[in-house]
């Protein structure tokens, strides 16, 4: 069995213990029942300053980004600005394309001045330094694709022992050598991942875009505090949820939906008469109080979340490695783009950093004030959660209330997609004749089919020609229309130009936000809707606790609105008290005596019971 405490032994290789060989991570340097967990942290001795150079200050006067030219419609001067500006990595056969959006000479100049204090934030961070100074901690989600960028030993020797476990757990469970109890002669079948947020998205964008169309094993999410969406996963494993392996993902643990999740299926698991633990994996901080039940109650694995990796950005870590393994997608080559990307994205030339030149367009066309939203538009259908992936990434990095001085400066950008060609009868219209608050970023995929698999449907055309002239035809149709757009294509989908194109989009978000000057790398209002949503939970114990009281009297005292706030202190919530009782009564917890939930002023309500231990109080 996996155990965290294991992984710091040490172990100075990438070999995994089993038979799969270790690539390195080298980049060429190319253009082109309830619980909480506690806290942990990291303390690193370097420290990255609040205060960043004149360069990367969130001041947005020193920019005259207001006064914008036509865009070119000449097509040899388009076609210059084209070649200029066309960027290319080689060794992950990804291009970038920021032709048709429309900066000018004087705004590059501009930018390459502030982008120095950017570069040196993002050389300060890789380097270990505190670049979430709001929560004490380091960012280093680079470190897990290259390892040996890690600022202490011990980090670097976690990170390799982490992925030889990844490896040999996932070749171990595919195999079946590890198998499910109720079925010793069989193997397991599914995976059910209990996970929210960043603990979801990553992983689902993952296997929609590289799971096999039959993988080793199919895999399901809970990823919501949905009843009926967890109870339709459960049903849909039917028998097979005794060969099912069950990750539960969460790094602090104090998310209840994760929470929530783990105990529906814990039920399901009893009322099938299965072993939960045997079938369990857990993917969270070590000694935890999940890591420490799951080692109690001998679940069948444990690996770790790291302190220094925020949950938007943990798909290359075992939150997104173990998945993805086990549905047979080669990890290390996912992580291999991603290195690549990253040693591409270090160069301090603007020009050549795919990464500054998308944090570039991202200022030019919100006015770096987030005044435009960010269309992003995948023409290929493995590809459709990718925006998902991305509305996570950037809004919840870039939405910001302050800046780094505490300034009020309500920063973000507005992240929403869909897919090519589907997009042609959904919302393209408005993009090309509607509002004009958005700027597009189309994502084309060279590769239609497997080598040796397409075929024409009308002489000289094939499917996948009607899916490149789609994307081709909206981009030159939005430009026309002064509609700005952004192309990032790559040759085909693989472990590795995914891992690239995750890569990419990390880097420019804390590109971005050192332009703006902002913490890219915290999430207080995430937190506020927790607290809000706690609060909400302690006012409805308050309620039943008010109820149960009433219904335990004889006769039945049957209680208003304003009797219930009235006895639970807080006139004021009125509002919020009409919404739990209708809600409750919506699912018979509470019943209705007089009137009806239509008309609050009307509505005496009562428990069905009266609970003499008043298990609410």
């Amino acid at each position: 069995m996996a155990s965290l405490s294991s992984l710091y032994s040490s172990s100075p290789t990438l070999k995994p213990s089993k038979t799969l060989s270790v690539k390195p991570l080298t980049a060429p340097t190319t253009r082109g029942d309830s619980f909480s967990f506690p806290h942990t942290s990291s303390k690193p001795t370097n420290h990255l300053p609040l205060t960043l150079s004149a360069a990367s200050r969130s001041d947005t006067s020193h920019l005259d980004v207001s006064a914008k030219k036509e865009l070119i419609k000449d097509p040899d001067a388009l076609w210059k600005r084209y070649l200029d500006w066309l960027y290319q990595q080689k060794d992950i056969g990804l291009y970038l394309d920021v032709s048709r959006v429309g900066f000018t000479d004087e705004f590059v100049a501009d930018m390459e001045e502030r982008f120095k204090g950017a570069f040196k934030a993002m050389d300060d961070l890789e380097k270990g330094s505190i670049a979430n100074p709001d929560e004490g901690r380091m960012v280093g989600h680079y470190w897990l694709r290259n390892s040996s960028l890690a600022p202490r030993p011990a980090l670097k020797t976690l990170i390799e022992n982490t992925l030889d476990s990844i490896c040999s757990f996932a070749d171990d469970i595919v195999s079946g050598k590890i198998k499910p109890p109720s079925s010793p002669a069989g193997r397991f079948t599914q995976i059910l991942s209990v996970g929210i947020g960043g603990s979801a998205l990553g992983p689902q964008f993952v296997a929609e875009a590289l799971a096999p169309d039959n993988p080793p094993l199919k895999i399901r999410f809970i990823d919501n505090t949905d009843p009926a969406g967890i109870d339709h996963q459960i049903a849909q494993l039917g028998p097979e949820l005794a060969s099912t392996l069950v990750i539960v993902i969460s790094k602090s643990g104090g998310t209840p939906e994760t929470r929530n999740g783990l105990l529906e299926v814990q039920k399901a698991f009893r009322d099938a008469g299965l072993n939960f633990a045997k079938q369990g994996v857990a993917i969270t901080q070590e000694n935890s109080l999940l890591d420490n039940t799951a080692r109690i109650e001998g679940w069948l694995a444990r690996f770790p979340m790291y302190d220094w990796v925020g949950g938007r950005t943990s798909v290359m870590s075992a939150v997104g490695l173990l998945p993805a393994a086990l549905q047979g997608i080669d990890i290390r080559e996912m992580l291999a783009g991603a290195a690549i990307m990253d040693e591409a994205t270090r160069t301090t030339t603007l020009k050549n950093n795919p990464a500054a030149l998308l944090a570039m367009c991202w200022y030019w066309a919100s006015d770096g004030v987030g005044s435009k939203d960010m269309v992003i538009l995948p023409y290929k259908d493995s590809l459709l959660l990718f925006s998902r992936y991305l509305q996570q990434l950037v809004m919840e990095s870039l939405g910001k209330e302050f800046d780094l001085d505490g300034n009020t400066v309500n920063q973000g950008l507005t992240v929403y997609g869909n897919k090519g060609s589907t997009d042609q009868h959904a919302y393209i219209q408005q993009l090309r004749e509607g509002v004009h608050n958005f700027f597009a970023t189309f994502i084309e995929v060279l590769r239609d089919r497997p080598p040796g698999h397409d075929w024409d449907l009308e002489p000289g055309v094939t499917c996948g020609d009607y899916l490149f002239g789609m994307l081709q035809g909206t981009r030159s149709a939005l430009y026309a229309n002064g509609r700005e757009s952004i192309s990032v294509t790559i040759e085909e989908v693989t472990p590795r130009s995914v891992g690239a194109l995750i890569a990419l989009y990390e880097r420019a978000v804390g590109l971005y936000a050192s332009l703006v000057n902002i913490n890219a790398y915290h999430q207080p209002g995430v937190e506020a809707g927790k607290k809000a949503a706690a609060e909400v939970l302690a006012l409805q114990k308050r309620v039943l606790s008010v109820l149960n009281e009433a219904s335990c009297k004889d006769p039945v005292e049957p209680l208003t609105l304003d009797e219930i706030a009235d006895r639970c202190h807080a006139p004021e919530e009125i509002e919020m008290i009409y919404k739990i009782i209708a809600h409750m009564s919506a699912n018979d917890r509470v019943l209705i005596a007089e009137g009806s939930c239509g008309s609050p002023r009307s509505v005496k309500v009562f428990l069905g019971e009266c609970n003499v231990d008043d298990m609410y109080a």
